[in-house]
């Protein structure tokens, strides 16, 4: 889905793997993906201890329920990340550059006290197609 990124001087350069602001064509059919915690869909376990590994689960995650409702990662506009410890945040870029190429959706990095099952990240996605 073709989106159009805006960006302005007048705002702070993003400073990781997102856009300041998505804009989606008039007419776009909008899905909202509800939060994604690292679980591995078979066990309903957490994959593992280690951040950057529960971080590529819920990519893995977001893309199949994408996927099922007919879209993409690359159909994302607008992510949300929770984290139990903001200062993963470089991962999150680093993994999330694997999974997305510029130009980015939109996001937003929140710490939180919890999630649930333990995990120590949550994202949930905004995906526009069509339009």
């Amino acid at each position: 889905m073709p989106f159009k990124v805006v960006n302005t001087e007048q705002a702070p350069a993003a400073i990781g793997t997102y856009s300041q602001a998505v804009s989606v064509p008039a007419g776009a059919a909008i899905t909202y993906l509800s939060g994604q915690i690292p679980l591995d869909p078979h066990s309903m376990e957490l994959v593992s201890d280690d951040f950057a590994a529960q971080a590529d689960q819920v990519f893995r995650n977001l893309s199949a329920v994408a996927e099922a409702a007919g879209g993409s990662l690359r159909d994302c506009v607008k992510l949300t990340v929770y984290m139990v410890d903001l200062a993963e945040f470089a991962t999150v870029n680093e993994v999330m550059a694997r999974y997305f190429q510029a130009p980015f959706p939109a996001r937003a990095a929140i710490q939180v006290s919890a999630l649930p099952r333990g995990a120590q990240i949550e994202i949930d996605a905004i995906m526009a197609s069509g339009g």
